[in-house]
């Protein structure tokens, strides 16, 4: 199996790393309700709770994405790959024996921290390894096996039916990925840096330079629509299915599924979109177009019913196949010395900014304005939008870019 080939043993381990990611990342998600309830939550604090320990775990991940990202620079990408995959794995198997939500809520934190260094790592050893004109199928090849192990998530779940058990199904996993990854080598790119004598790694880098900082925000505001539409539009389908038409059957776990099955087409598709357009920005645009549309279904009279909810949340996630395209825009972006530090914070950074969101959403314009959950999806969904649309207009197109040089 060639080296440099889309289907290479690299390129293979990456992609079941990014599957045991949303394996384990997705979980709460789908376990929420049941596992919330069995610790001690009711119906009115359920919300309140259940936000309380995804804030957790999204702000673990925005902490380890700048820890990994540094360390990956630093140390090397695989060192990172090693080191994230023992921390969430242990956190998910030790997540399956809590006994209050205050220990959920640590257990999720520390996994947010292992979880944060996979993606990263993984696409910038991928970005580097293959050859440019390869380079968007295997991140998209990369980012498609997120959905799947995001499907793996729900079946585990409709199969074992106890929650604890599929977190500690998910330890397992990570486990076994860590010996596949022993096969794994460092990328060249990465290996030339020690005769260069460049700074590596440096956080401060991002911010001492008008244009890689402008960059780096751009970079993290492109993403926000796919947090909002999974965070929040379809981890809290169940209530707005409840307020918009007085749903008490549906389940958000389902619509995740339904989100994450087509989210897998949608990551493998762009690849080949932005390959066909030669550009990034095109395919991101194409797709942004799509999520506006299905969110404006989502809220309009269309939506009367349950099952239009799932076939509405299912599209949302074909849409979402733009976090492909943002990860490698991050990895393609920046120089081989700060590479790791920028595609590992910035996935992070937007996975950690859902904690932001929800605050608006809940705090401001439903408990503080007295907005109803609809009227305060519809202002977030709009305000997200047009963020990720101006920061896209400003970003430098990146396809067929040569990886190799350096930031100084």
């Amino acid at each position: 199996m060639k080296k440099n080939a889309v289907f290479s043993l690299l390129v293979i381990v990456a992609a079941l790393g990014n599957f045991v990611d949303m394996y384990d990342l997705l979980l709460f998600t789908i376990l929420k309700k049941e596992s919330m309830m069995s610790l001690g939550s009711s119906d009115a604090t359920l919300l309140t709770d259940s936000s309380a320990v995804l804030n957790a775990q999204m702000i673990g991940l925005l902490i380890g994405g700048i820890i990994w990202g540094i360390l990956g620079d630093k140390r090397g990408r695989l060192s990172v790959l090693f080191g994230s995959i023992t921390l969430y794995s242990i956190a998910n198997f030790m997540n399956g024996y809590v006994r209050n939500i205050d220990e959920y809520m640590l257990c999720r934190f520390i996994a947010g921290i292992g979880l944060a260094g996979e993606l990263g790592a993984g696409v910038t050893l991928v970005s580097e390894s293959l050859p440019k004109e390869k380079r968007g199928y295997g991140v998209a090849l990369v980012a498609a096996m997120g959905g799947i192990g995001a499907l793996g998530a729900f079946f585990t779940n409709e199969i074992v039916q106890n929650w604890r058990l599929c977190y500690q199904i998910g330890g397992v996993l990570g486990i076994i990925l860590l010996f596949l990854r022993m096969q794994v080598v460092e990328s060249d790119m990465f290996r030339k840096l020690k005769d260069k004598h460049v700074p590596q790694g440096n956080l401060l880098m991002l911010f001492t330079n008008r244009r890689r900082t402008i960059t780096y925000l751009y970079s993290i505001m492109i993403g926000l629509p796919i947090w909002l539409v999974t965070g929040i539009l379809i981890n809290q389908s169940d209530r707005f299915a409840k307020a918009m038409f007085s749903s008490s059957s549906l389940q958000s776990g389902r619509a995740a599924m339904y989100s994450y099955a087509m989210i897998a087409i949608g990551d493998f598709g762009v690849g080949y979109i932005s390959q066909l357009l030669k550009s990034r920005k095109k395919a991101m645009l194409l797709y942004y177009g799509v999520t506006s549309f299905f969110i404006f279904l989502y809220f309009s009279p269309l939506n009367t019913g349950d099952n239009s909810m799932y076939f509405i949340c299912g599209f949302l996630g074909l849409s979402g196949g733009a976090w492909a395209i943002v990860i490698m825009l991050c990895a393609e972006q920046f120089g081989t010395n700060l590479r790791a530090t920028a595609s590992t914070s910035i996935p992070n950074m937007i996975r950690g900014s859902l904690p932001l969101m929800n605050f608006f959403f809940i705090q401001i314009f439903q408990k503080t304005w007295g907005w109803g959950i609809v009227k305060s999806g519809m202002a977030l969904s709009v305000f997200v939008i047009a963020l990720a649309m101006t920061a896209l207009s400003q970003l430098k197109e990146t396809y067929g870019r040569n990886m190799d040089f350096l930031e100084t």
